[in-house]
């Protein structure tokens, strides 16, 4: 059962634009509601920073991310799983998004 929630939102995040692949990380980084393994700082660190060289509206203004229905989807599917499901969903969105430097 977990597991198909597990593959369910990363089919979502397959077809998300890279942009909203970066506010969830953004998001899941940020919230008190995950419990993720992973240091949320440095996370959010870095997906803070890809966001603002590839969006403008980001990098120039206060943004609304609950304007964004599928990143906010994406999320309470989130939220809803154990902590194992939540890691592999951080994980897999860690590893879609070229980073420059190493995580």
């Amino acid at each position: 059962m977990e597991d198909d929630k597990v593959e369910n939102v990363i089919n979502i995040i397959k077809e998300m634009e890279i942009k909203d692949k970066l506010r969830l990380g953004i998001c899941l980084s940020r919230s008190s509601w995950t419990n993720l393994m992973y240091d949320k700082a440095k996370m959010y660190e870095k997906f803070d920073k890809k966001l603002k060289e590839i969006d403008e509206e980001y990098r120039s203004t206060l943004i609304n991310f609950s304007k964004y229905f599928i990143v906010m989807f994406t999320m309470a599917k989130i939220m809803e799983m154990e902590q194992a499901g939540q890691n592999k969903v951080a994980l897999y969105l860690i590893n879609r998004i070229n980073f420059k430097h190493d995580f």
